[in-house]
């Protein structure tokens, strides 16, 4: 089934104070099996469901192809992606009827804090109130591409987010 997804993609510089505390979270797992110029083939773990997905394009505007897998298959596939993976606690929030997915990162990626947004056109994407916790607009930087921070790592970022008023569960550690 092709899909397109349309998403803007923000740098969070800091949080404000509680706001986390009224969304729901998902740990996410993801490793890229495939990783080319002008496509990637990942499978992903979010929470109890596991996904393959393949993604063409960058930017704004992106053709998804995604099903769903098996547990098993996703554990055969996984060790395959050593090297080629990200881990994040995603949180979603509803923000004047648009939902907001603010994705904390783990691990080497750690303190990198981006908000993504789907819409349905471009044109709802124009019109997009960014919130004022989103501090740089990525949408079209390579290096924030999950596909790259997978492999390349955290950018060069000219700030540290704060994300001190994160507890660990909010972050993704133990």
């Amino acid at each position: 089934m092709k899909q397109m997804e349309i998403e803007r993609k923000f740098v969070v510089r800091e949080l404000p104070p509680g706001l986390l505390a009224a969304t729901t979270s998902t740990l996410i797992r993801q490793g890229y099996l495939q990783i080319e110029a002008d496509y990637e083939l990942r499978i992903r773990q979010r929470g109890t469901q596991f996904w393959m997905t393949l993604k063409r394009g960058s930017g704004l505007k992106r053709l998804e192809q995604e099903c769903p897998i098996e547990e098993v298959l996703f554990n055969m596939l996984w060790p395959l992606t050593e090297g080629r993976r990200i881990e994040k606690t995603r949180h979603l929030l509803l923000e004047n009827g648009q939902q907001l997915e603010i994705d904390v990162f783990a691990g080497e990626l750690s303190p990198l804090v981006l908000l993504e947004v789907e819409f349905e056109s471009v044109e709802k994407s124009r019109r997009f109130k960014i919130p004022e916790f989103a501090s740089q607009e990525v949408t079209e930087e390579k290096a924030y591409k999950n596909s790259v921070l997978a492999t390349a790592g955290i950018p060069n970022m000219s700030f540290t987010p704060n994300t001190s008023g994160l507890t660990n569960i909010q972050k993704g550690t133990k």
